[in-house]
């Protein structure tokens, strides 16, 4: 039954990075939130006190500190994300394969019995 033992143990791994997938869900949503929130406010403030041209706004905006260290932490969240996405289709790859071997294991015992 050791098939049956390493299949369980992967399906209770797939259940616990599903459960991640949600948590990084959200942490990328409200970084992305953040984000946004932060590069409209900075794109108001040089076009409203700096009187600076909309054209050129759009060069220097990703420059901001604030704006840049929010895009960090939103291109973080996204790579945390995506990683998480494909330990799950890793997970499920592998449980399919196990799946495989033992249904491959049982019956060749039906044919040997």
């Amino acid at each position: 039954m050791e098939l049956f033992d390493e299949i369980k143990m992967k399906n209770s791994e797939l259940s616990q990075s599903i459960k991640l997938l949600r948590q990084n869900g959200i942490k990328l949503a409200e970084a992305e939130r953040d984000y946004k929130i932060k590069l409209r406010q900075e794109a108001l403030k040089l076009r409203q006190d700096n009187k600076m041209p909309v054209t050129l706004i759009a060069q220097i905006i990703y420059g901001v500190p604030e704006v840049a260290e929010l895009r960090f932490q939103r291109d973080v969240a996204e790579a945390m994300y995506n990683a998480n996405q494909e330990h799950i289709n890793t997970t499920k790859l592998q449980i399919r394969i196990l799946e495989s071997q033992l249904d491959r294991e049982w019956h060749s015992g039906e044919n040997n019995g």
